[in-house]
């Protein structure tokens, strides 16, 4: 199951690279806005990183801020593509929340098991 929701942390976060950084036009568009889009996209990931790496997720928080900033700023580079600090407050704001929503989920559904789990003798 690890494996599973590692293979579609680092999915959503390939989609989100190329929709940030890939030709304008390619980017998804929605009724949210793009502070919207912002943040559900960078709320999944950081959900998705928080169920795939149980035991680092404070280590993945202080990798995820660090590393949408650089996504952020090779938007510089890219034609078409603005960097807003703004976006990267949203993108850092909305990973974290994720990131601890995720160690809830994960805190009460573990809770939830451990009381549930029939005891042996």
């Amino acid at each position: 199951m690890i494996i599973l929701l590692r293979l579609i942390a680092w999915l959503l976060a390939a989609a989100v690279t190329f929709a940030t950084l890939g030709p304008p036009q390619y980017r998804p568009h929605s009724i949210l806005g793009q502070d919207g889009e912002h943040a559900l996209a960078f709320v999944l990931v950081g959900f998705a990183f928080g169920l795939a790496y149980p035991r680092h997720r404070l280590l993945t928080a202080c990798i995820s801020v660090p590393m949408i900033g650089a996504l952020e700023l090779l938007q510089l580079l890219m034609p078409g593509r603005h960097a807003r600090f703004e976006d990267f407050i949203v993108d850092a704001l909305a990973a974290s929340v994720g990131i601890v929503v995720a160690a809830v989920f994960y805190w009460t559904t573990m809770r939830h098991w451990r009381r549930s789990k029939p005891e042996t003798s």
